[in-house]
C-alpha cells in the first residue's frame, strides 16, 4: 500500500466517507467491514452517488481505476489519516477522561476560535475510526485541531496518541467508566494515562487540573500548564465558581454567566479557560465564547415544557457522572423535585454494587420523587414511598402516560442504550 499515493488522491476530494448513506459528491468512500456487514459490496453504489474514489480491501468489488485495493480498508483509513496530520503539520490538542470530554472539547473548541481557524472532533467521533475521520477533516485552512479520544479498554488511547500524535494533552478526570473493559477504576486510571505517557515519551505539554488529586500526582513527570481555583501557584488561577443552576466563574476582573448547568462543569469551563490563555486568546474574547455556548445533544441540557423544568441529560451515564448529577440537583433550591434515572451500562461485574450504590445514595432523601428504570435498578429494588422502580422504558412510558406531572423540577439521566430522552414526549 502506496500511502502517499493514496493521500495524493485524497487531496483531490472533499471529503471522507464510510457510510454511503451521507455520501457527497467527489468524496473518497472507505470501505470498513462490520460486525454484520461488509461495507465493500457499497462501494460500486458510493461511486454511482458521486465518491471519486473507494477504498476496498476485497478484489471481488473492484470496479475500475477509481478502486483502491488494500490489504485492510481500516488500517489503510488510519494510516492516511496519520499521514496525513504529519503533511500538515499543524498543532494538535487531545483529550480524553472518563466525564466531561465532548463538553470539555466544544468550549475549548469555542475559545481558541476566537484566534485561530479551528477544527474539532464532531460529535463524539473519538475511537479507532472517528479519530481518523476527524484527522482527514483538517485541511490547509486549519491553524488548530482539537481531537478528542475515548476508550473502553487499555492501549486505546496509546494507539490513537500515536494516529493523532497531539502536541498538548489534557484528561478531564478519572472516574468509574468503562470498568468492565479497564477492569476496574484502577485499570481506568492506568488506560486514560497513556495520554500522559505519550506527552511525557515526546516533551509534549499537558493540561493539568490542580483539583484533581490524580492529575497533580501524574504531573511531576510531565511538562505542565496548570490551573485551580484559588491556587496561588497555577498557571491559571479561578477565584471563584457558583452554581443555581449555571455555572459562574469568577477570573481575575471577569465575571463569566454560561449556560452550563451543574458544578461538576465547572472544570471544563475551567479547563477551556486556561488553554485559552495559554494560547493567548484575550480575556474578553474567553468570556464571550464561553458565555455564548450552548449545550446541546442531550447534555446537561436545560428545558421548559408546560411548568416543568427539566435538566436533560441523557445523553450518557457512569456511577461518577451520576452521583455529581444527583449531588448538584439536589443542591438546588426548586421544589417539587423529580429524578428519572436510567441503567448505567459497561460496569461488568461491579454493575450490581454501582446501581445498589446510587439508590443507597438517594435513600435519605425526602420529598423528591425517583422514578429508576431498567433491569439493573429493577433488580435492586426497594420498598420506599417516594421510589419507583420499572424494568424497562416501556413500562415507565405506560405509567407517564397515566399521570400528568406539572410544576416540577426533572433530572433526566442515563446511559446512551436507554435513550431516555424519550421520556420527554410525555412530560
Amino acid at each position: 500500500m502506496d500511502i502517499s499515493y493514496i493521500h495524493s488522491l485524497f487531496l483531490k476530494c472533499s471529503s471522507v466517507s464510510i457510510d454511503t448513506r451521507k455520501i457527497e459528491a467527489n468524496s473518497l468512500f472507505v470501505a470498513i467491514k462490520g460486525e454484520n456487514f461488509d461495507a465493500n459490496t457499497f462501494a460500486k453504489e458510493a461511486l454511482e452517488k458521486g465518491a471519486s474514489y473507494v477504498i476496498i480491501d476485497n478484489e471481488n468489488y473492484f470496479i475500475d481505476q477509481r478502486t483502491i485495493l488494500v490489504e485492510n480498508s481500516l488500517s489503510a483509513l488510519q494510516a492516511l489519516a496519520k499521514f496525513h496530520r504529519q503533511f500538515l503539520k499543524l498543532p494538535i490538542i487531545a483529550l480524553t477522561g472518563s466525564n466531561g470530554k465532548t463538553t470539555t472539547k466544544e468550549l475549548i473548541n469555542v475559545v481558541l476560535s476566537k484566534k485561530f481557524k479551528t477544527k474539532a472532533t464532531i460529535g463524539n467521533l473519538n475511537n479507532h475510526i472517528g479519530v481518523p475521520l476527524t484527522l482527514l477533516s483538517f485541511d490547509s485552512e486549519t491553524e488548530f485541531g482539537i481531537v478528542e479520544m475515548g476508550a473502553n479498554h487499555q492501549k486505546e488511547i496509546e494507539f490513537l496518541c500515536e494516529l493523532a500524535t497531539p502536541d498538548y494533552g489534557y484528561i478531564t478526570n478519572f472516574g468509574k467508566a468503562h470498568l468492565e473493559g479497564f477492569g476496574g477504576v484502577e485499570g481506568v486510571i492506568k488506560g486514560k494515562s497513556e495520554m500522559y505517557q505519550y506527552l511525557a515519551q515526546n516533551d509534549k505539554l499537558a493540561f493539568i487540573n490542580l483539583e484533581d488529586k490524580i492529575q497533580v500526582e501524574k504531573a511531576s513527570a510531565l511538562k505542565c500548564y496548570t490551573f485551580g481555583i484559588k491556587k496561588e501557584h497555577a498557571s491559571v488561577n479561578i477565584n471563584s465558581i457558583a452554581a443555581n443552576p449555571f455555572v459562574e466563574v469568577q477570573f481575575s476582573d471577569l465575571q463569566i454567566k454560561t449556560h452550563l448547568i451543574g458544578l461538576y462543569n465547572a472544570n471544563n469551563i475551567n479547563a477551556a479557560l486556561a488553554i485559552g490563555k495559554y494560547f493567548g486568546v484575550d480575556d474578553t474574547e474567553i468570556k464571550d465564547a464561553l458565555e455564548s455556548y450552548i449545550p446541546e445533544n442531550n447534555r446537561s441540557q436545560l428545558i421548559s415544557k408546560g411548568t416543568n423544568q427539566i435538566i436533560l441529560d441523557a445523553y450518557n451515564a457512569n456511577p461518577s457522572s451520576m452521583a455529581v448529577a444527583i449531588e448538584n440537583f439536589l443542591q438546588l433550591d426548586d421544589s417539587n423535585k423529580v429524578m428519572i434515572l436510567g441503567d448505567m451500562f459497561e460496569l461488568g461485574t461491579e454493575s450490581a454494587q454501582e446501581h445498589k450504590a446510587i439508590i443507597n445514595l438517594l435513600l435519605d432523601t425526602k420529598d423528591v420523587a425517583f422514578y429508576l428504570v431498567g433491569k439493573e435498578f429493577y433488580a435492586h429494588r426497594v420498598n420506599s414511598k417516594n421510589f419507583y422502580f420499572y424494568e424497562t422504558f416501556d413500562a415507565f412510558s405506560e405509567y407517564l402516560n397515566g399521570i400528568k406531572l406539572e410544576n416540577s423540577s426533572i433530572l433526566i439521566k442515563g446511559s446512551r442504550g436507554m435513550a431516555l430522552e424519550r421520556t420527554l414526549q410525555f412530560l
